[in-house]
């Protein structure tokens, strides 16, 4: 069944009354953190996307595990992979010392992601307010079957996207933020080596760095990507010669992926420890 993205109750101003400093706090730790690691901005957007697909953008990724909670964070896609929750921490310490009880660690992590792109040259956009913190995590099945994975099928990526709410624009232009990023040499050593449909210059280019064997865990940057997509060639194209255009497609698909399912009102919790409920 498709997931239906709910936007109640979430707005720019939510916090203008009760906590005018979280966002300036926020963007202060993000700031400091991305100037430690660069690569600390791909990481925190790449968080609060595996946080929304799963059971909505309510903090559940962030969840350790517990004796009664199994965390996301064991599931085939964010195992070892998924990272940035001490900077996470560090931020909700942050703002709790300014507003108690207040912020939600969801509502810090659309926020932060915002900022991380900020950080790095990237676009920016208004992010919506108001998301509360679940309870409990998503089963890893749950997980598993809702995030996307890098052997998916383009139809596949499109209808995991399409239960989001989000269109296959949303979907490239949501892809795009891999471009800041990095990935495991086992994840795309089967296309340079293999597929038929990728850039041969780009193919032979990362061969160079990627042996056929050995070194599953060693990172590359995926900023030279430009696979065949198929239906969504066209796309792919507009955007790698308008980085208006795509900066402008990203930052709308990223406020409509942090509207899907969000706790409101007096669903969930505010966590005063990101990893752990109250």
């Amino acid at each position: 069944m498709s997931n239906v993205p709910c936007h109640a109750q979430l707005s720019p101003t939510f916090y203008d009354c009760t906590c005018p400093n979280a966002l300036s706090t926020i963007r202060a730790a993000v700031r400091k953190a991305v100037s430690a690691e660069r690569r600390m901005a791909a990481s925190l957007i790449r968080l609060h996307f595996h946080d929304c697909f799963v059971q909505g953008c309510d903090g559940s990724l962030l969840l350790n595990d517990s004796s009664t909670i199994v965390s996301e964070q064991s599931a085939l896609q964010n195992f070892r992979s998924v990272r940035g929750f001490s900077v996470l921490d560090d931020i909700k310490s942050s703002v709790e010392s300014v507003c108690p009880g207040v912020v939600s660690c969801a509502d810090i992590l659309a926020v932060a992601s915002r900022d991380a792109s900020v950080a790095v040259g990237g676009p920016t956009w208004t992010v919506k307010l108001g998301r509360r913190d679940s309870t409990s995590a998503a089963c890893k099945d749950e997980v598993e079957s809702n995030l996307p994975k890098f052997t998916d099928s383009l139809d596949h990526l499109t209808t995991l996207f399409a239960n989001k709410g989000l269109n296959s624009r949303d979907m490239v232009a949501l892809s795009g933020s891999h471009t800041i990023g990095q990935a495991a040499w086992a994840t795309y050593r089967g296309r340079i080596y293999n597929a038929t449909d990728i850039d041969t210059c780009f193919a032979s280019t990362r061969r160079q760095g990627c042996p056929s064997v050995g070194g599953d865990r060693n990172l590359a940057p995926l900023d030279l990507v430009t696979p065949n997509g198929g239906s969504t060639d066209g796309v792919v194209r507009q955007y790698s010669s308008d980085r208006v255009s795509f900066y402008v497609d990203f930052a709308s698909a990223m406020v409509k992926m942090g509207d899907v399912e969000p706790l409101t009102g007096s669903l969930g919790e505010i966590r005063k420890v990101c990893g752990v409920v109250n």
